[in-house]
């Protein structure tokens, strides 16, 4: 097994050394050792570090995505969380939409002052009501 200073675990995934210490603190990583100074990984930090990526893009906290990984470090995915943030996704994908769509009228409409316009108006009940 091949170890990784933590400079080349940097260098290779582009986390910065204060993120690595912070998950490594965190529990999401874990360094096999040192050499010295240095901390140490092995290969399989490179996965942990891409699904915590996703997990963070896909609006995970930290907390739930530790509870994503096995004592060893291996994944450990509830496939009900993954369907109910899906859900929450879709639900914000939507609200997005609306509001892309609203602004991009709202952009071209002839009307001569937005709130004259009634599709700006919906738009505007819609998302505040």
């Amino acid at each position: 097994m091949q170890e990784l200073g933590i400079g080349e675990v940097v260098r290779r995934s582009g986390v910065p050394a204060s993120t690595l210490r912070y998950y490594e603190e965190r529990g999401l990583i874990g360094s096999v050792g040192r050499r010295g100074l240095t901390r140490v990984f092995d290969q399989g930090v490179f996965q942990r570090l891409a699904l915590i990526s996703v997990g963070r893009a896909a609006g995970f906290t930290l907390e739930e995505i530790a509870v994503m990984f096995a004592p060893d470090g291996s994944p450990r995915l509830d496939r009900a969380v993954l369907t109910s943030k899906a859900d929450e996704l879709d639900a914000t994908i939507r609200r997005l939409t609306v509001m892309r769509d609203g602004l991009r009228h709202a952009a071209s409409c002839p009307a001569p002052t937005h709130m004259e316009c009634p599709k700006f108006r919906r738009l505007l009940e819609r998302l505040t009501g």
